[in-house]
């Protein structure tokens, strides 16, 4: 089963100066802060370049869920490395937290790791925002809005001192971010849809999404939306880093490969079936009742190496040079041990 795209042929890819970066997801919804981060030191130790942790407030799942800080999480995990970069994917800045706090958060990660950390953003999901805030989730036109200046101000405050901002949603008053790294902390804006792709190529230093949909999302949607922001600012498409989430399950047994998806069958959930779901018991629920091949039909399951390099490449060859691999399975361990030996060294002899 392979949800990764067929390149056309016929289509120019958009063109980059970034190196090929191989990240590792750390789960955050699937296992505990401290295991998590023996996890993710594993990674550097296996030669991933990034650890990328979401930020979510309630996990996909009750049973057996997690939902750390990231920030503090993030934190953690630069005191114990040395190489890998380090980011969100993906923090929402606009409803449970002010985008000033989170360009508080991630100036001092910036200070305390120079030039390793980045900063992920997106409109948000209701099950994280709502439940903690009350808030009455607004329709996507209020979230881009809120998008948008909360990009400014966080920029702003990581080059500025004394920042006085008066937009429609936020407002601050000689406010200064005090400990901030010399250079601003890289923002990446993540879609799923040809507006927010169009922000990200407007302001962003990179464009974040995730693997498994139709082919035609990426090659015809997300990446030529994000060229045609990125021209329209008189910024070069080239300079804007492309990264996606990989959702693989690599296993020389295929059944044990299918079956590590389950915890993550909510990602296989039609958008009505998860729009305004903010329990995850519901949420779980919904997930439970799918049967093991649609839950899989996000992740390349595969069992044979070169198979595996060949789907992946599908999405290297459309333009992604950050490629941030997540695994289904309990064993992450296992996960990285066998994903260091068979797979990253055939995808940079392949492609870096």
């Amino acid at each position: 089963m392979s949800q990764s795209p067929t390149p056309d042929p016929q289509r120019s890819t958009l063109s980059t100066p970034h190196p090929l970066t191989l990240g590792y997801k750390a789960s955050a919804e699937q296992f505990g802060p401290r295991q998590l981060l023996d996890f993710a030191v594993q990674a550097e130790g296996c030669g991933f370049d990034s650890v990328v942790v979401s930020d979510h407030y309630q996990p996909w799942r009750h049973s057996d869920g997690h939902a750390p800080f990231s920030f503090a999480w993030l934190a953690a995990l630069g005191e114990r490395t040395t190489r890998v970069r380090l980011g969100t994917s993906v923090v929402t800045p606009t409803f449970r937290y002010h985008p000033g706090i989170v360009a508080q958060a991630m100036g001092t990660l910036g200070s305390l790791y120079p030039s390793r950390v980045f900063l992920g953003v997106g409109t948000g999901e209701s099950m994280n925002e709502v439940p903690v805030t009350g808030v009455a989730w607004p329709g996507f036109a209020e979230r881009i809005g809120r998008l948008k200046e909360a990009i400014e101000l966080m920029q702003r405050l990581w080059t500025e001192d004394r920042v006085s901002y008066e937009g429609r949603y936020y407002q601050t008053v000689h406010a200064t971010v005090y400990d901030r790294p010399e250079q601003p902390v890289p923002l990446y804006v993540a879609a799923s849809g040809a507006r927010a792709a169009e922000l990200a190529g407007q302001v962003a230093d990179g464009f974040i999404c995730t693997s498994g949909k139709g082919p035609e999302l990426y090659r015809d949607t997300l990446l030529p939306a994000v060229e045609r922001g990125a021209r329209a600012a008189g910024r070069d498409p080239a300079g804007i880093e492309k990264m996606i989430e990989v959702k693989v399950s690599f296993d020389h047994d295929r059944q044990r490969a299918m079956a590590d998806t389950r915890f993550w069958a909510a990602l296989a959930l039609p958008a009505e079936d998860k729009a305004g779901v903010e329990d995850p018991i519901e949420m779980e629920k919904r997930a439970d009742a799918l049967p093991i091949e649609k839950a899989a039909s996000r992740f390349i399951v595969s069992t044979e190496p070169d198979e595996h390099v060949e789907q992946i490449g599908a999405y290297v060859e459309l333009g992604f040079r950050h490629l941030v691999f997540h695994a289904p399975g309990p064993d992450q361990s296992r996960f990285l041990d066998s994903y260091a030996r068979a797979i990253l060294p055939r995808l940079r002899e392949r492609y870096g």
